[in-house]
């Protein structure tokens, strides 16, 4: 009689692991998306970033004119405050996200340095090429940022 049960006891276990295994639906994983916060946090630096972005051809006169004082104010006052806003943005971003972000915040970082050397040195080539590459820079971060429904919809 011992050996029946231990028998059947097998039986049940092994028709309910198949019963489990095969009648469960999977169970579908939501892509990640921003939760109410982070985007809350993400738009309260955006509009200064952009601010800095859209004064590109400030700064581009700036190095033109050689006028090198208000170029060097203007790389150590509102383009170095734009990279810190964006070191702010990258942990509110998709987990995905943040190591590309994190590494063009070290390339605008790079590009800074260039500019700021260049500026030293008085060279308005370098200073320009390298100030078109820092203001690529923080295109490609504005990029990575979500969209949001007050934004209009590129067509």
């Amino acid at each position: 009689m011992a050996r029946q049960r231990s028998i059947f006891s097998f039986v049940l276990v092994l028709l309910a692991t198949f019963l489990l295994s095969c009648g469960s639906p999977g169970v579908a994983v939501a892509p990640p998306s921003y939760t109410a916060t982070q985007l809350e946090r993400i738009q309260e630096y955006v509009p200064e970033i952009q601010v800095v972005r859209d004064r590109s051809e400030e700064l581009k006169t700036l190095i033109q004119k050689g006028d090198w004082i208000n170029v060097r104010n203007f790389i150590h006052g509102p383009i170095t405050e734009a990279r810190l806003n964006l070191t702010y943005v990258t942990p509110n971003l998709l987990t995905k996200d943040q190591p590309k972000a994190r590494q063009i915040t070290r390339d605008l970082f790079n590009n800074l340095v260039k500019l700021d050397k260049a500026t030293s040195a008085s060279n308005p080539q370098i200073a320009l090429s390298t100030s078109q590459a820092a203001f690529k820079d923080i295109d490609k971060f504005l990029d990575l940022l979500p969209k949001t429904s007050s934004e209009p919809e590129a067509s």
